[in-house]
């Protein structure tokens, strides 16, 4: 028999699953509409794919992942899109997000999708066909599947499968597993096969024999010889993945560790039974087993189509009048629900139906008494008193320095408290604001490396912009003929004085100036032999007349000068 370990701390409160396990699961009736949240996974929001007044199918995408780590969302039955907009949800903030609205045309019409045979196709395609389905963990961490199964080789030793569902009020793996017992083990042979695992661990409170006895048959009968159930003590929170995987394997997780690290990985049975439907099917992720119960008249399970209003799926229960608030899962973890018109999301396992006898109002907090009942009941063991103090005073890194981010936020250490002080309150108000400073710090150092590039990017924009200029210049000089070089200006000696150097710049320019004059007559000369005289051969004997006219005047004009020359000359004396 396989030795069992313990974990630390941990409480025993009222379970409260009988009254839901008494009927089978039954199928829920067809909602009037259909509010789907685009995002209903862990990592980034889904995108969507439709528009306002399109006819969709049953599991068409309507949503499809956005990034690594994302999630696809499909319509949950066929019909019409009739909004995408922002919608209350259930979240712990109580802020509307990104959801399609769908009113079913009653026709359930499916989207056309086939399955394929695990054992003959590559890892890599099934990892896909897991993240297109929209396979999530079912066990409320919403973590994408597709994500969770990558391994390499013999890393992964031991495959745990949680049936432990220790929280109050839940029922509803309880009933999976009994009723579908042999489609779970053959979802846990599909992630075993992509994890490469050696054997397969499932864990079960022992407060389900139902269960525990219809996977052991359920084992037996499909021959799967690496793979055990095991019955776990009841003790809550033992259905938290570290503290599971403590009880049957006795590996401790350290804060800060993954489990694959140390050769296990954990999957919800839910998990498994909508890994294996999503494979050998093709059939998306539409619908979730939900435990309605609390103040009800017929506490049971229903298979539930995802973005079915809460109020319309808890009228099926038989909702009683006096009921004062709706909460999503069990009274440890649960979320308050800001009003009964937001649908079933893949978290949902649970609507409790909440009444003054059973859920009374919360006590008025007191003081710290310090008493230590807190540390002694939490199972990841740390300080909740100091974490209380720490984060009520906002001191942030104290809170980190003692470990916030290893609490479950299971609730234990509130439950104890004599003071009845909200803890867990204070750590998810520590976390969300140590996230949002972590966020804008990252947003900061974004905004200045995107500056940092700009004034690169401007400077080298400048340089380039220089030297392309420098090199047009140079371009312009090259192409440009050179000018005759001048004649050099003799240095003046330091020994010759003034006259002596204005007579040396006289001659330089005398020099220079007769160089202007021979280029003035050269060019002069080479214009003379460049122009022909105009018509000198083929005269009129009109212009040789008035040519003979003017030559005979000018030899008297020259007769003349030469005469008053000789009569001006003076006498000669002897």
């Amino acid at each position: 028999m396989r030795p069992l370990f313990k974990f630390h701390g941990g409480v025993h409160p009222p379970t409260h699953k009988v009254e839901s396990t008494r009927t089978p699961i039954a199928r829920a009736a067809l909602p009037s509409k259909l509010v789907i949240p685009l995002h209903q996974h862990v990592g980034n929001r889904a995108v969507p794919t439709v528009q306002v007044g399109e006819r969709v199918l049953k599991g068409q995408i309507i949503g499809r992942p956005e990034g690594r780590l994302s999630s696809a969302v499909h319509a949950s039955t066929s019909g019409t899109v009739s909004a995408i907009d922002m919608q209350v949800v259930a979240h712990f903030s109580g802020l509307p997000d990104l959801c399609v609205t769908l009113i079913p045309d009653g026709k359930d019409e499916w989207f056309p999708h086939s399955g394929v045979d695990y054992k003959q196709t590559a890892h890599s395609e099934l990892r896909q066909r897991l993240r297109d389905a929209g396979i999530v963990g079912l066990g409320g961490a919403v973590f994408p599947s597709d994500m969770k199964s990558y391994s390499h080789k013999h890393k992964i030793k031991t495959l745990v499968l949680n049936g432990a569902e220790c929280e109050p009020y839940i029922t509803c793996d309880d009933l999976l597993m009994r009723e579908r017992a042999r489609d779970i083990l053959r979802g846990a042979e599909v992630l075993r096969e992509l994890l490469y695992a050696e054997e397969v661990l499932i864990g079960i409170e022992d407060n389900k024999p139902e269960a525990i006895a219809a996977m052991r048959q359920a084992v037996l009968d499909d021959g799967h010889g690496h793979m055990e159930v095991i019955a776990v003590p009841t003790l809550y929170p033992g259905g938290g993945a570290k503290q599971l995987i403590r009880v049957l394997t006795g590996i401790e997780v350290a804060a800060g560790v993954r489990s694959t690290e140390m050769g296990v990985q954990c999957f919800n049975v839910a998990t498994a039974y909508c890994a294996w439907r999503a494979i050998t099917f093709g059939e998306p992720l539409l619908a979730r087993i939900v435990t309605v119960t609390g103040n009800v008249e017929r506490a049971q399970n229903f298979e539930v189509l995802l973005g079915t209003p809460v109020e319309e799926l808890v009228a099926q229960a038989g909702a009683k009048p006096d009921t004062y608030k709706h909460i999503m899962g069990g009274p440890m973890m649960g979320v308050d629900l800001p009003s009964a018109s937001v649908g079933v999301t893949k978290a949902t396992n649970c609507i409790i139906e909440a009444a003054q006898s059973a859920f009374p109002p919360p006590e008025p907090a007191m003081p710290c008494i310090r008493c230590a009942r807190c540390a002694d009941v939490c199972p990841a063991e740390l300080q909740p008193q100091d974490l209380y103090w720490f984060a009520k005073s906002k001191d942030f890194g104290k809170t980190q320095e003692f470990s916030l981010f290893d609490c479950i936020e299971c609730g234990a250490c509130a439950y104890v408290c004599p003071s009845h002080i909200p803890l867990v309150q204070y750590y998810r108000f520590a976390k969300s604001e140590i996230w949002q400073r972590e966020k804008e710090q990252q947003a900061a150092e974004l905004a200045r490396e995107r500056h940092d590039f700009r004034q690169q990017r401007i400077e080298r924009e400048k340089q380039e912009k220089a030297e392309r200029l420098a090199q047009k210049e140079r371009a312009a000089l090259a192409a440009k003929p050179p000018a005759p070089a001048p004649l050099p200006v003799a240095a003046p000696a330091a020994d010759l004085d003034n006259t002596l150097q204005m007579r040396v710049d006289a001659d330089i320019a005398r020099s220079n100036m007769q160089m202007r004059i021979d280029a003035a007559a050269a060019r002069a000369k080479e214009q003379a032999t460049a122009e022909q005289p105009k018509n000198t051969d083929a005269l009129t004997p009109q212009q040789q007349a008035e040519i003979a006219e003017i030559e005979a005047r000018r030899a008297k004009f020259h007769e003349i000068a030469s005469h008053s020359g000789a009569d001006d000359e003076s006498p000669k004396h002897s």
